[in-house]
């Protein structure tokens, strides 16, 4: 009888060897949360499709963030639901809209505690759903949508944002808006790409959250998802005008393109746990077909493994708090 010359199974022996051989790690810093402030509202609101996910009133926002700083999360990521839209987002850059309102409460309540950014598109705040301006024929307007997110991305650093979430996919937004900013004096504010975003099916619960007015698709200026190579050349793209992180967005079905894109560029890759990810794991677990607390770590692992430096999820809290029992 011949035996094993090799045996690597002495590195996954007992808990103390697996934890010391462990390549991927993950704390509690490189989680970030989205969260949503509703306009009107005084009391939090839950979610139907995104189950213990709520849109926050201002109050419930103000201790939700203050839980945020408490856990060392990395940050917060703020989207803004107003009670009216129209054609051109009007409440995106008005400093008394919802959003910015939303921000220099954040701002107000933790400081530099967690890293407050928020989200720099026009989705929330248009009447017809669309990230940017739309043409006579309902098309998208690429250059006149740059004008509104130079002033939205104005309107969010003077509310105190640390860093603007461009997640719109117009060509050229990074550099309309970090050039903005530098004219303004806005130097240190920082800019987070969203460059390989997904025209996908797993953004259906974000769309309730939101409360989208979306009609028909964002096909025209979001990846197709059989592109990978196009993915990394957005991120190259952004990180040419001036982007500080780029992101890759949903997670776990690009994860190629995570990988991709970090051997690719030379600034930080974080990636965005959608909605959609979410719920599926929840209404799983919902139906004890899968262990919940294994698959929400597997995946935030799964996604660090890929390459990610930081990761937006809506389970940052309840990761962070299971992470800080495991030390």
């Amino acid at each position: 009888m011949s035996f094993p010359e090799h045996r690597p199974r002495r590195l996954r022996r007992t808990p103390a060897v697996r934890r010391l051989a462990r390549e991927t790690h993950l704390v509690p810093s490189q989680l970030v949360l989205p969260m949503f402030v509703r306009e009107g509202i005084t009391e939090p609101s839950p979610i139907g499709s995104m189950p213990g996910i709520v849109q926050h009133s201002m109050d419930s926002l103000r201790r939700a963030v203050a839980e945020a700083a408490e856990q060392r999360i990395g940050g917060v990521m703020l989207f803004g639901v107003p009670e009216v839209r129209d054609a051109v987002g009007s409440g995106a850059d008005d400093p008394n809209g919802i959003l910015n309102r939303a921000t220099e409460a954040v701002v107000a309540e933790v400081g530099d505690a967690v890293v407050v950014q928020t989200d720099l598109c026009l989705d929330e705040f248009t009447d017809h759903g669309h990230c940017g301006v739309l043409r006579a024929d309902g098309a998208v307007d690429n250059d006149a949508t740059l004008e509104r997110y130079t002033a939205m991305g104005l309107a969010q650093a003077r509310a105190g944002s640390a860093m603007l979430g461009l997640s719109g996919m117009m060509d050229g937004q990074v550099g309309a808006v970090r050039e903005a900013l530098d004219a303004e004096g806005f130097t240190d504010t920082l800019v987070l790409a969203y460059s390989a975003k997904y025209a996908g099916a797993f953004y259906g619960p974000f769309r309730e959250a939101v409360d989208s007015q979306l009609k028909g698709d964002r096909r025209s200026y979001q990846l197709d998802p059989g592109n990978g190579r196009e993915g990394v050349r957005e991120a190259l793209l952004d990180v040419e005008e001036g982007a500080d992180i780029v992101m890759v967005k949903p997670a776990l079905p690009y994860l190629d393109v995570l990988a991709d894109v970090k051997a690719s560029v030379d600034v930080p890759v974080w990636a965005y746990q959608v909605s959609g990810e979410y719920a599926m794991v929840e209404a799983a677990a919902a139906h004890g077909w899968i262990d919940r607390r294994g698959a929400i770590m597997e995946s935030l692992l799964g996604i660090r493994r890929a390459g990610a430096d930081a990761i937006l999820t809506y389970w940052a809290l309840e990761a962070a708090r299971w992470l800080r029992e495991e030390l």
